[in-house]
């Protein structure tokens, strides 16, 4: 069996052809405006405003920026109930919103926070729930609009995967008071960095343009310490760009996801997540199983080493859980989070792109399992 001759990684970005890109920069030049909320930046802010089906958006440099940000304008303080499996980031602007992270274990199928768990997390000093839409698999929204309303708490979204995803035809942003999006590189939609907040008050957006740009109201007023975190025009040509591309994006990664259910599924100890509900639209944003290593014959980490003798990349999301990581492992936490260590360690998403091939599937599959056979190659 022999080995990709070009690597195999878990993702690569979606890039337009170059003349469109160029064709743009004619015009950056021509305006010679670069940041500052120019006018690339609201013609796209104007277009993700009639994707999402609301006005109240506003547009970061990054993801991370945007949901640290969202978080102080929001005014949370105490303790916020969040997820230990996700990106580290999503702890982090907890951090740096001097908001302590409490963890509550995940439900089994889709990896998502469990809302049957998280009531017993519950105290005084509670005042949000950030959960996450993990690898676009929506939360369970309506157990969590429940418990939040019933417990006074604001209902905040990590949905740094989940761009696209419509649940019964109203995009997943509809759900909770804020969400956050990420355009990162990585993700199928990006605009080389930058994010996006999504929130039901629309008295948030003054306040949130104001965080971005240090505080200014005008040239001689600064209402807050804000800090810098506007999206710049290069990345909303970017942004316009690929907005024409989504359907097309989620349609071809619809098509590897299966083709690898289709080869994989029947290999033992193999686990893809059950199939959603009919009335969600899924993005395809990862491609997400678990390795049983009683059934399969090895371990996850055997095989995730195995494959790179093969040129092939895959990623071990999300691994370690954020809770062992240094600057959160002296927090108490009363939830063994039992389910997310199980995941954690048999967790392994397969490489997905645009320009990755069926075919390319297909022969990563033969190689997992060929390896499976015996034929361990590190």
């Amino acid at each position: 069996m022999k080995p990709f001759e070009k690597p195999v990684f878990v993702t690569r970005p979606f890039l337009p052809p170059i003349s469109d890109f160029c064709d743009g920069l004619e015009e950056i030049w021509d305006n010679k405006l670069l940041t500052n909320n120019g006018p690339l930046v609201q013609r796209l802010e104007k277009k993700l405003a009639d994707f999402m089906g609301t006005k109240n958006i506003t547009l970061f440099t990054n993801g991370t920026l945007a949901l640290q940000l969202g978080l102080q304008g929001l005014d949370l303080s105490g303790e916020v109930i969040t997820t230990p499996f996700s990106f580290v980031a999503t702890t982090h602007v907890l951090y740096w919103n001097k908001l302590k992270p409490v963890f509550c274990d995940i439900e089994p199928n889709w990896f998502t926070i469990d809302p049957d768990r998280i009531e017993a997390l519950i105290n005084p000093w509670t005042t949000a729930i950030l959960a996450v839409h993990v690898f676009g698999y929506p939360c369970h929204v309506e157990k969590l609009e429940k418990i939040a309303k019933k417990n006074k708490l604001m209902l905040i979204y990590d949905a740094a995967h989940a761009f696209g995803v419509r649940i019964d035809g109203k995009t997943i942003a509809h759900f909770g008071d804020l969400s956050m999006f990420s355009f990162h590189a990585t993700k199928f939609f990006h605009t080389l960095e930058g994010g996006m907040l999504v929130f039901q008050k629309e008295m948030l957006k003054t306040k949130f343009n104001y965080l971005k740009n240090f505080g200014f109201k005008n040239e001689t007023e600064v209402l807050m310490p804000g800090t810098n975190a506007k999206m710049n025009e290069m990345q909303a040509l970017m942004g316009l760009l690929l907005l024409d591309y989504v359907d097309k994006m989620i349609e071809k990664r619809r098509k590897i996801f299966f083709a690898y259910r289709e080869c994989l599924s029947n290999l033992p100890g193999i686990c893809f997540s059950p199939e959603l509900n009919a009335l969600v639209h899924y993005n395809y944003a990862y491609v997400p199983i678990q390795i049983h290593a009683d059934e399969f014959g090895m371990g996850r980490d055997d095989l995730y080493q195995s494959l790179k003798r093969f040129n092939i990349y895959a990623r071990r999301y999300f691994y370690p859980l954020i809770p062992d990581f240094v600057p959160y492992r002296a927090l108490s936490n009363s939830d063994p989070l039992l389910t997310a260590r199980g995941v954690s360690e048999r967790i392994l998403t397969l490489p997905i792109y645009d320009d990755l091939s069926v075919d390319d599937v297909y022969r990563l599959c033969e190689i997992i399992a060929y390896i499976q056979k015996g034929k361990k190659v590190f």
